[in-house]
């Protein structure tokens, strides 16, 4: 298609014959200024623009829209997710109308510059207000106005006429910017308009949209979730595999706890926006905010809010720790992390709910600590086959033959990206895929790619072999939605993109995956995988084809083990010698070559906790912790007579001079104090993860502090409360006295009175639980993580034991 802003007849005489909406995506998508003026916005008109405004925004164009209240026809659904726009930069006003006036503008003008100077221009004047009957179906006419050189043409003046009005009517005196409180007074006049009345104004029969409803696996959830907060659980955590509707879980759980203030946090803006737009559709009746970057909203009912920004101290405190009554934590495999440890220890909402696809308990484990350890609801790709919430597959597991893997630098985790790169981009690769990809592909492929030097090198390559092939990734010529626009409509066959489609995008129309790069995690091979899984009424798809090139090299088994569950390399090649079927539907082959050189690896495989440590590092894409090494299966008891402690094979095996010197320093405490402490009841672990949440290390709680503390932690294990807790003491609030006496008799006593080698890690000085070691602030923070790690994997073996 043509990178003019426009095609075709100047007149658009709508119908589906000839609809404005194609024509007016493609102007928005090569536009760099966008100024839109309506009389009402539907929801199914924003709905149609939404994306390619928003990879308008990301690209950098300047959107200006102008609305109106008149006759209280738009819907404050359409208005809220404006105002998604309007925090990514987008400027609207809407005219506000009194009794004498009218507002019946129809215009979308579209801009494209070239230093500063216009090279086109556009400008569409009718009938089409933006819903999606004017856009796509109904009878509305609507003629364009073309801007042509020279400046002073004609054409030129007839041009900048049209915006000159439209800015006239930007900044008239009756319009006013759109905002959230805005919003809120007008949905008091819109409820009082009948639905009859707008379908009569608008000729739109799309207001009354079907209510939302959660699907067969989404109520089992939400089941579960509320049978988890009747037990007493304050956190909890889901895992549903990629597609089957996490955010949509998350929301429908919100709107069934009737939470007021919401937080929804996550890594990655995508997400977030995606989240917003989601919780919108279910109720309008609330405001939405952002807090990243530019935008901190203090006052939404709805926060999203990126963890890089927020998991910050000084942005925290900027809230109380009660604000939130329901917070949800989206992609909680990342949850780990400092910042999202310092958000989960600060906040005290009724309940908070982690969300993850990671299928495998020992991948679970170490964020499972993180929510109490409280799994309230599983289910796998395997669940969302069978209930056919998504399409089977056919997966090929191809051998990478013309990359010789163990020739590039590994570092960190990953391959030299340098080196990578230049292995990539040689035809005899180029070939190679290209072959497979003919022999079984379907009709629209996405390619996953390591950089953009090679989605280019890809998409030139398969070009050149007659194949309609584009490279898609942050600032391409060709945006994402109009990309995804194509393949769906079949004028390309296949998108080669670099992290543009991991998550939070929604493109069912997907039906074959070609994966040609290395993955560094479970979670990202089984995103992308998700990509094509979704049902695609419009397309009938029946099943997704999965190309997956593999080459030789041990961290590629984190793809054969995350797909078929196994934890190490023996129990993959015995689970491929004796059939890989998954569920009805589904088909796995692994070539040959691949098989074999999985079998030798198995053949050298040895079980020893250095060989432990490492293949479960491989696994799960990051350095294993306490938890996760324990619900792995592995012996910590082995650990501790090969190292001493965990953390002296930590140290070994990362090689870490830092560790190394803190485990010289206090392992003593962290192995006997901790690690092999005697705990008959959960307390010492339950103080400890209150003394940490109270920052401990740099200045000593009182104890009446640390009671409290502690008692709000020990909420959390509505379970272990009920086990541990003495009866008299079960309805303590955190501030009684009567708590704090119980609380000084059992973990504060223990932990100040000298064990049998006249040991004592903490002592009482002044009121104040103090450690009886000097803590320098360089080493506070480390301590304080490898404290966090052995508490969890304290806490995790008790309740393992307790269950037995």
């Amino acid at each position: 298609m043509t990178n003019s802003l426009y095609y075709g007849h100047k007149l658009s005489s709508g119908s589906a014959e000839d609809p404005l909406l194609p024509k007016l995506i493609h102007a928005i998508n090569h536009a760099s200024i966008i100024e839109i003026s309506v009389s009402f916005i539907m929801k199914s008109g924003i709905e149609c623009l939404f994306n390619p405004l928003l990879d308008a925004l990301d690209s950098g164009a300047t959107i200006e829209i102008l609305t109106s209240d008149y006759l209280s026809v738009t819907q404050p659904v359409a208005l809220r997710q404006l105002m998604l726009l309007v925090e990514r930069g987008a400027r609207v006003r809407v005219f506000q109308c009194d009794h004498n006036v009218s507002f019946h503008l129809k215009s979308y003008i579209c801009v494209k510059t070239k230093e500063n100077c216009i090279e086109q221009g556009c400008a569409w004047v009718g009938s089409n207000n933006m819903s999606r009957g004017a856009l796509c179906s109904s009878y509305e006419w609507a003629l364009r106005y073309d801007y042509e050189h020279p400046d002073d043409s004609e054409a030129a003046t007839e041009f900048y006429y049209i915006r000159q009005q439209f800015q006239r009517l930007f900044k008239h005196p009756a319009t006013h910017w759109l905002t959230h409180s805005w919003i809120d007074a007008y949905i008091e006049r819109y409820q009082q308009q009948s639905p009859e009345i707008i379908k009569l104004i608008t000729g739109s029969f799309d207001i009354s949209d079907e209510p939302f409803h959660p699907n067969s696996i989404q109520n089992e959830a939400l089941v579960a979730l509320n049978k988890t907060r009747e037990a007493g659980y304050q956190r909890g955590l889901v895992v549903l595999a990629t597609g089957m509707g996490k955010t949509w879980l998350s929301a429908f759980d919100a709107k069934q706890l009737q939470a007021q203030r919401i937080l929804f946090v996550a890594h990655r803006e995508e997400i977030l926006t995606q989240a917003e737009r989601t919780f919108i559709l279910l109720n309008e009746q609330a405001s939405t905010g952002h807090y990243h970057g530019q935008n901190k909203d203090l006052d939404a009912d709805y926060l999203f809010a990126s963890i890089q920004t927020l998991g910050q101290e000084e942005h925290l405190k900027r809230f109380a720790p009660d604000h939130f009554d329901y917070i949800v934590v989206d992609e909680f495999h990342h949850a780990s992390a400092p910042t999202y440890q310092a958000l989960l220890n600060y906040f005290t909402p009724q309940f908070l709910l982690g969300l993850t696809a990671t299928p495998e308990r020992s991948d679970q484990a170490n964020i499972l600590s993180l929510c109490d350890n409280n799994l309230v609801f599983e289910r796998n790709l395997v669940h969302g086959i069978d209930e056919r919430i998504l399409v089977p597959f056919d997966y090929f597991g191809i051998y990478d033959q013309f990359v010789n893997y163990q020739e590039i630098p590994w570092r960190n985790g990953k391959f030299d990206p340098k080196v990578l790169d230049n292995a990539f981009a040689t035809q005899l690769r180029a070939q190679h895929i290209l072959k497979h990809w003919q022999e079984k592909k379907q009709t629209r492929t996405l390619a996953f790619c390591i950089s953009k030097k090679h989605a280019d090198y890809m998409a030139n390559f398969f070009t050149l072999a007659g194949i309609k092939a584009i490279a898609v990734y942050s600032y391409s010529e060709v945006r994402r939605n109009e990309a995804l626009k194509q393949l769906e409509h079949g004028e390309i066959d296949i998108i080669f993109s670099v992290d543009l489609f991991n998550e939070g995008t929604d493109i069912p129309a997907i039906d074959t995956i070609l994966m040609i790069r290395p993955t560094e995690s479970k979670i990202l091979f089984l995103q992308q995988l998700g990509r094509g899984l979704r049902q695609s009424p419009t397309t009938n798809k029946q099943k997704l084809v999965v190309l997956d090139f593999i080459g030789n090299h041990q961290s590629f088994l984190i793809k054969p083990t995350a797909l078929l569950d196994v934890s190490n390399i023996r129990d993959l090649v015995k689970k491929i010698n004796h059939g890989t079927q998954l569920t009805e539907g589904c088909f796995i082959n692994y070539d040959l070559q691949l098989v074999t050189f999985w079998q030798e690896m198995a053949k050298r495989y040895r079980i020893n906790s250095e060989e432990e440590y490492q293949e479960l590092k491989t696994v799960l894409g990051h350095r294993p912790t306490a938890t996760e090494f324990l619900q792995k299966g592995y012996r910590l008891d082995k650990v501790r007579q090969q190292y001493g402690s965990w953390f002296a094979l930590v140290a070994a095996q990362e090689n870490n001079e830092q560790l190394k010197q803190l485990v010289q320093e206090f392992g003593d405490f962290l192995h006997r104090g901790i690690a092999q402490t005697a705990m008959t009841k959960c307390f010492k672990a339950i103080l400890l993860e209150a003394f940490l949440t109270l920052d401990g290390f740099t200045t000593a709680p009182t104890t009446e502090q640390l009671a409290s503390q502690s008692l709000l932690v020990l909420n959390r294990y509505p379970e272990l409360k009920q086990r541990d807790v003495a009866k008299a003491e079960q309805h303590c609030q955190p501030n009684d006295e009567k708590w704090h006496k119980y609380w000084l008799r059992n973990p504060i006593r223990a932990y100040t009175t000298a064990n049998q080698d006249g040991q004592r890690w903490f002592s009482l000085e002044d009121g104040r639980f103090k450690a009886n070691f000097v803590v320098n602030a360089s080493d506070r923070e480390m301590l304080h993580q490898a404290v966090k790690e052995l508490v969890d994997l304290r806490l995790a073996e008790y309740v393992l034991r307790v269950k037995k």
